[in-house]
């Protein structure tokens, strides 16, 4: 396997050089969408405990075990991964690394700029923009060595932990004095001007405040990309065994105690171990939203012949931006006051089955586009002007 040197990203030799579109990708990015759902709606409830209480207890657990902070870190890694293979397919192609880092700033350009529509204009909750920033910071790392790229991620994971572990500190402490963290949020506004304006002011802080949390997940994609391993994962099926295994193995263990705080059955504790606690909790979102891109990876290798459903899956990840600002809309257009506003009168297991719904809406028109085929007009939208 060739790898970036100091001259400049090498392309892949021929018996690793990209040949058609594989599936684990895209599976992943499927199925990630609907984690990200999960992981956004409750931000969006006033009162998780409206409805039946064994069902939002059970989405309780399983938003703070699963999404919080996981879903996210598969969405970046996912992102880096796709770097990757854009670098490597341009590379095959006899492209120099001037050409790549311009296209590669063009394209994070122009992320920045839908990200900061999406914000503005949907939901204050977009990651596209941040991705942009990091990128036009941090494009270098695309060709960078192995050992530079890793010596990278591990050492902003330290940092990125940092800031994690003192945000769900604070989450303990608004347990601790008996409110709902992150419920009943007050980006929502009562009507779309004082909306915009939210998105408007709290856009640089997303944006450039979300890049500590990136860069690591990001860089081990980029890692992941150079040896095509969701590309090809039959050629590395024991590492992605042992990733898939370990990762979320550690991050079921890890996550547990923070998931018991957050939910009340242990006292919410903002000492000592409330650091050793939220420490685990935020190093488990890595490791597991890497591990299960790895399981997903496993899983393709399963799914030779393609059924229906995964058909449609794997549409929906090919389209994952389209159907990320589509959710966004979904979001405005159900919960907020001047629109349906649904969040006043439902509960935690309610969003649930919100988002759950959001998903196959999305799985349909995604197999839709497809039959037509139709690509997702935001990556259309985005290639075309990075291409230019």
């Amino acid at each position: 396997m060739s790898h970036p040197d100091a001259a400049g990203l090498q392309a892949p030799p021929e018996s690793v050089a990209p040949r058609g579109r594989s599936l684990a990708p895209d599976l992943a990015r499927g199925f990630m969408l609907l984690a990200i759902a999960l992981a956004h709606l409750p931000g969006f409830i006033a009162d998780w405990d409206r409805g039946p209480s064994a069902l939002n207890a059970a989405a309780d657990t399983a938003r703070v075990l699963l999404f919080d902070n996981q879903a996210r870190i598969m969405f970046i890694f996912l992102f880096g991964y796709g770097l990757g293979q854009l670098a490597l397919s341009r590379a095959a192609k006899g492209r120099d690394w001037i050409d790549i880092r311009k296209l590669m700033r063009r394209r994070a350009f122009w992320l920045l700029v839908i990200g900061f529509l999406n914000m503005v204009v949907l939901v204050p909750l977009d990651f596209i923009s941040a991705y942009g920033v990091t990128l036009l910071l941090f494009a270098g790392l695309v060709r960078a060595r192995d050992k530079t790229l890793l010596w990278t991620g591990f050492s902003v994971l330290a940092a990125a932990i940092a800031l994690s572990m003192w945000t769900e500190l604070e989450q303990l402490k608004q347990i601790a004095a008996g409110s709902q963290p992150g419920a009943g949020i007050d980006f929502i506004k009562d009507d779309f001007g004082s909306h915009l304006l939210m998105g408007l002011a709290v856009f640089p802080s997303k944006a450039l405040g979300s890049v500590v949390m990136i860069v690591p997940a990001m860089v081990f994609g980029l890692w992941a990309a150079r040896r095509r391993v969701l590309d090809e994962p039959e050629r590395h099926r024991g590492l992605l065994r042992g990733v898939a295994l370990g990762f979320l193995g550690f991050a079921l263990v890890a996550r547990i105690p923070y998931t018991l705080m957050q939910t009340g059955a242990l006292d919410a504790d903002t000492g000592a171990l409330g650091w050793f606690v939220t420490a685990g909790h935020s190093l488990g979102g890595y490791a597991g939203g890497i591990g299960a891109a790895a399981l997903v990876g496993l899983i393709a290798i399963r799914l030779a012949r393609r059924g229906p459903f995964t058909t449609a899956v794997a549409a929906l990840g090919q389209r994952s931006m389209t159907f990320y600002i589509f959710q966004s809309a979904m979001f405005l257009a159900l919960y907020y006051p001047f629109t349906l506003d649904l969040g006043a009168s439902m509960g935690l297991a309610g969003s649930f089955a919100v988002g759950i719904g959001i998903w196959l809406v999305s799985l349909a028109l995604a197999e839709g586009m497809r039959r037509a085929g139709h690509r997702g007009p935001f990556e259309t939208l985005l290639r075309r002007l990075s291409e230019r």
